[in-house]
């Protein structure tokens, strides 16, 4: 895996790599029936990452062993970081698994059985998923003769858990750990939102919780950053926010702030003003083309305010890159 990682990478690797929160989640997306024979309090994360370097700007991946039926099983999660669905993710999603396959025999000489991989795809952003969980529905044939030929076909499906389409009653009512719900609604709400202390005031309960969990401090540290680097609320109305919650959550948002602008932010800043530009342009003249998105991800913040302006008057997508 790239040593630079983005943002959204950065916090979910951070918070839904624990497995205690992995858990929690998976618990809440799988089939009941599939959980029911999951060992999910044995889950162990593996280490590295499957995702393409040319992707690893829109995907972040976790890999995880789990018990199952007294078997070694993976279960393999991937986020989907774009408004805008991957039309190939299931072709994706099947070489990873393979890959994932292939470091297992590696591992295991002579083995002539796989174990199972369960993957999990979680898309976040404005707009729902749209496009494909089957790698037959990619296929370039007739559906007459794809039924015809369904036994030959290859076939793998993913579990879709689509946070657009998740309203904020429903994630409250899953069964999650404080940091697992927190980071899911963010990773919905939080980049470019510049009502983003508004939208977390209904939330404080939950980042309490955090803060009161043993070693809550650095999961705390790690979502701030996160609201930080992507968001747009005002610094005083966050600063604000956070100081409802006590000194210890003042303290902690006050260190990180100034620990990032010491640092540098621009980056950060740049990396959520593109994924806010892509949004625009996207919803404005559809999917944008590889070049396009390449683009905007080397654009500098300046680049990317200018760009941004010229959106609401612009015509065509050549005018708003030129």
């Amino acid at each position: 895996m790239s040593s630079q990682q983005g943002p959204h990478d950065a916090v979910f690797r951070r918070i839904l790599g624990e497995p205690a929160n992995a858990a929690t989640q998976l618990r809440a997306t799988l089939p009941a029936t599939m959980v029911a024979r999951l060992d999910l309090d044995q889950l162990a994360r593996v280490s590295g990452s499957f995702v393409d370097a040319s992707l690893r700007w829109r995907h972040s991946d976790l890999l995880f062993t789990v018990p199952v039926d007294g078997h070694e099983a993976f279960i393999y999660i991937l986020v989907e970081h774009q408004s805008s669905a991957d039309p190939l993710m299931p072709f994706r999603m099947l070489r990873y698994v393979v890959q994932i396959w292939d470091r297992y025999l590696a591992g295991h000489p002579g083995v002539t059985r796989l174990p199972a991989v369960i993957p999990l795809v979680v898309h976040h952003n404005r707009n729902p998923w749209t496009g494909p969980t089957d790698v037959l529905d990619l296929l370039d044939v007739d559906s007459d003769i794809a039924d015809a030929a369904r036994e030959n076909l290859p076939r793998f499906r993913f579990l879709l858990d689509d946070l657009a389409v998740l309203d904020e009653q429903a994630l409250r009512s899953r069964p999650l750990t404080p940091p697992a719900r927190m980071t899911l609604l963010l990773l919905k709400i939080a980049a470019g939102n510049a009502r983003l202390a508004d939208d977390l005031r209904p939330w404080t309960d939950e980042l309490r919780a955090i803060l009161e969990r043993s070693g809550g401090i650095d999961d705390f540290i790690a979502l701030l950053t996160y609201i930080e680097t992507v968001g747009e609320a005002p610094v005083d109305e966050l600063h604000d926010l956070f100081a409802q919650l006590g000194p210890d959550a003042e303290e902690a948002y006050v260190t990180t702030a100034d620990m990032l602008r010491a640092e540098g932010r621009t980056k950060g800043r740049a990396e959520g003003r593109a994924e806010a530009l892509i949004q625009q342009l996207t919803l404005k003249f559809g999917p944008l083309p590889q070049t396009a998105l390449d683009a905007i991800h080397a654009a500098s913040t300046e680049q990317l305010e200018i760009w941004t302006a010229r959106v609401l008057t612009a015509d065509t997508l050549d005018q708003v890159l030129h």
